[in-house]
């Protein structure tokens, strides 16, 4: 008996190729319902309606085509069951050996300003996931196909027979028949969820795989890159340089969330920053109005941990400022762009890795952030909102001035980028020492001024979580600082706050905290 295959696709790209193939050459009978079957017709190839197939004419404006026993029972029977082969005798219902179905527009569909909620309803598929499903529960028996670029390597693998196709294949066709399913079904939730009024979080996203990277964070760990192809780092353009590894990518996450508490300059050269990342820690930030000055002063901050560094800028990359990242020892440098001179000076470090990212691309990407643990997944929004100075409150009896308000700012939008607990150290546009990661805040607090040592003097000191005692106010005094920017909360807040008073500093409480871990 001839093999059977069930084509109904939406997407007809390929569609008369491969039925050609599994027709003409390896003997295939067709069936197919709908615009399938017509297309088919209409290239001359022999093809069985599914009307005729199951003797069942379509009902309902073509909502029930091959919801029927004799499509289901021939998908899903098991060639080697006695008892479902008896089943299908009995029936007179035929195997089908190959399933070929793709789902009704439903993405590209509600893409339209103008779509109605109607013509929305009507291009969820029903009978399509039940075949593909079928199909795919059934793999042992039956291969699937739910994309296009699958049909080459599918024609390509008939040359030893339908039957000869390898279970580790009929496997990854059902697994990819799966991933497609659930796509689909994920893209009418999430529509639903923005069309309803539900109070509920509707955080489920498609997250489709992008590439396998060489490793995860050891070079004994595997590690795959799920994402969008076109948003966030997806749409990075790489312009030179080795593969992203797993680290390079966390540690560019880090880095373009700190630069961008500073804006994006398009045209002017206003506000430029510059942000040097090290293990997702910043390790020298600074502002200025030359981009080039930015990066010197940001890598001035801590020049040792600036070695193998990755680094992110807000402005174009010029011939001043290629001229220091080609001085140095760098991971990754990710800018919204480079100019050609610049790229051409850079192109000599081949393995430094270039990738220019547009903000556009970082808008709306990730409304929440989402971290594994044994068993399940956290996911809580990101912390990413504006700062608001208006509610900050000035504790003590010294006033800060309008340059230490400034210093004070500058200082507080890096320290919620540092992990906790975390202490930034800062003067007039530029970080001086960033204690990260320890157990106790005294002592990230040390790392931060020692790293600072004498230019912490008339400095600014920013801590992610209040003093728990007065011990940081009095160490930073000793270095030289002039005021201090912390969230407060403490029950001992009072003892942090007549330290500033009894050493003439100046304290601001920002009522929120911003720990990071």
């Amino acid at each position: 008996m001839a093999p059977i295959a069930l084509l109904s696709v939406s997407n007809k790209n390929g569609l008369i190729s491969l039925a050609e193939c599994l027709e003409k050459i390896h003997g295939f009978k067709l069936i197919s319902s709908g615009g399938t079957a017509r297309e088919l017709e209409k290239a001359g190839i022999n093809v069985q309606r599914v009307s005729e197939y199951t003797n069942a004419p379509e009902i309902l404006g073509g909502r029930v085509k091959t919801l029927h026993p004799r499509v289901h029972g021939g998908i899903l029977a098991k060639k080697n069951d006695s008892s479902h082969q008896k089943d299908l005798k009995e029936q007179e219902i035929p195997f089908i050996d190959l399933v070929v179905v793709n789902l009704y527009p439903f993405k590209e569909t509600i893409q339209s300003d103008n779509v109605t909620w109607s013509e929305a309803i009507e291009n969820i598929d029903i009978g399509g996931p039940a075949m593909i499903r079928a199909a795919a529960k059934n793999h042992e028996h039956v291969a699937v196909l739910t994309s296009p670029k699958q049909y080459p390597k599918f024609m390509d693998l008939l040359e030893n027979g339908i039957d000869n196709i390898t279970p580790e294949i009929r496997k990854e066709l059902a697994l990819e028949a799966f991933e497609h399913t659930a796509s689909y079904d994920i893209a009418i939730s999430n529509w639903l969820g923005s069309s309803s009024n539900s109070p509920r979080s509707n955080w489920i996203q498609e997250i489709p795989h992008k590439q396998t990277l060489r490793y995860g964070e050891n070079p004994h760990q595997h590690a795959t890159w799920y994402g969008s192809s076109v948003k966030g780092w997806g749409g990075a353009k790489q312009l030179q340089g080795k593969e992203l590894s797993t680290n390079n990518l966390l540690d560019l996450e880090a880095a373009i969330s700190t630069v961008s508490e500073f804006g994006y300059n398009k045209s002017d050269n206003q506000n430029c920053a510059a942000v040097v990342i090290k293990h997702t820690n910043p390790c020298g930030v600074a502002i200025n109005k030359s981009i080039s000055e930015a990066l010197r002063l940001a890598i001035e901050g801590d020049s040792i941990s600036a070695f193998g560094g990755i680094v992110a800028l807000n402005s174009t990359v010029d011939v001043s400022t290629a001229k220091i990242l080609k001085s140095l020892f760098l991971e990754c440098v990710v800018s919204p762009s480079f100019t050609k001179e610049a790229q051409t000076i850079l192109s000599d470090k081949s393995n430094l890795r270039l990738l220019e990212l547009n903000p556009e691309l970082l808008q709306n990407t990730e409304i929440e952030n989402f971290r594994s643990i044994l068993g399940g997944v956290l996911v809580q929004e990101k912390d990413n909102q504006p700062i608001n100075t208006s509610n900050w409150d000035i504790v003590t009896k010294r006033k800060p001035s309008d340059q230490e308000v400034e210093d004070l700012t500058f200082a507080w939008k890096i320290v919620r980028h540092v992990r906790s607990n975390a202490i930034t150290v800062a003067s007039s546009g530029q970080s001086l020492g960033i204690g990260a990661g320890q157990m106790n805040r005294i002592a990230s607090a040390k790392l931060a001024l020692d790293s600072a040592s004498s230019k912490a003097n008339d400095a600014v000191l920013a801590s992610d979580g209040f003093f728990p005692f007065d011990d940081t106010v009095r160490l930073a005094a000793q270095y030289g600082i002039k005021a201090i920017i912390q969230p407060g909360g403490s029950i001992k807040d009072a003892s942090s706050i007549n330290a500033c008073d009894e050493l003439d500093l100046a304290m601001i409480f920002t009522n929120k905290r911003h720990f990071l871990h």
